[in-house]
């Protein structure tokens, strides 16, 4: 390398970031090391697991009536889940969300409460419909519960007698930014 009048040399221990002052702005470690980059993502562990969670919800769809056909067609290809990252799962122990859709009657309790308990932490419910959420045109019923929130702790409430798929598609996205608003508020 030919070196005239014209050309900078930066000495090597100049280069690694020793021999200038803190403060003084012309660190080159200080550009690299302290300054936050414009596309970079900073947050804290909980807010990066909850965007992983939110994205990635898996869900145990537990129909019991007219409803369960509506949350049928919202995971078929017209609507299709899978594009928020949405799956059905068949096992409670794996998934991260109980959809309830239909008529709760008591001799259901026990099943819900067990498969709600069967579920991991952090775990979340959405209350499909107007019978799931309380009752429903079969409130006076001996035998019905007035709402699954009677039963376990419901998130997301999507009403309608049948909620159409873009309802629940609604009270999935619903679901997604409460997860991400929980993980912000949650005490460190």
């Amino acid at each position: 390398m030919e070196i005239n009048e014209n050309s900078q040399f930066i000495p090597q221990e100049k280069i690694l970031g020793q021999g200038y002052k803190a403060g003084e702005g012309n660190n080159p470690a200080d550009s690299v090391f302290n300054k936050v980059l414009p596309n970079a993502l900073t947050a804290k562990s909980d807010e990066l697991f909850s965007l992983a969670r939110k994205s990635s919800l898996w869900t145990l769809s537990f129909g019991l009536a007219c409803c369960a056909i509506e949350m049928i067609s919202t995971h078929a290809s017209h609507h299709d889940l899978d594009r928020f990252g949405i799956v059905t799962w068949p096992s409670p122990r794996q998934a991260d969300v109980m959809i309830v859709a239909g008529t709760v009657v008591k001799k259901m309790a026990d099943p819900i409460k067990l498969l709600y308990e069967q579920m991991p932490d952090p775990k979340w419910v959405i209350a499909m419909g107007s019978c799931a959420t309380n009752g429903g045109p079969y409130y006076k019923s001996y035998s019905v519960v007035m709402g699954v929130d009677h039963l376990i702790p419901v998130d997301v409430y999507v009403p309608g007698c049948p909620p159409r798929p873009e309802a629940l598609q609604y009270g999935i996205l619903q679901l997604q930014e409460k997860i991400k608003l929980d993980a912000r508020n949650r005490d460190v």
